[in-house]
């Protein structure tokens, strides 16, 4: 994965994280994804596969608005696309 998409993805959750609308959960499980994500130690596989991971946790969340969901499944068939 390139790092313009990373910078695409980043963005993407930077919005749903300041989403006063989303669950103050999911939006601290967003920003875990973010922080994986930023990371400049760890490899890229294993920062996507750590997003990855917060994200599914965020997935199940039954509180969590529609439309955001939607942007989350967006956003980690991006992450997959390795």
């Amino acid at each position: 994965m390139t790092e313009e998409k990373i910078i695409i993805v980043l963005q993407r959750l930077c919005q749903i994280e300041e989403d006063v609308s989303v669950p103050k959960n999911v939006r601290c499980r967003i920003k875990n994804a973010i922080v994986a994500l930023e990371d400049n130690n760890r490899q890229i596989d294993v920062k996507i596969d750590k997003a990855l991971e917060e994200l599914s946790e965020v997935d199940n969340d039954p509180n969590i608005p529609v439309y955001t969901r939607t942007q989350i499944w967006n956003i980690v068939s991006t992450l997959e696309c390795k």
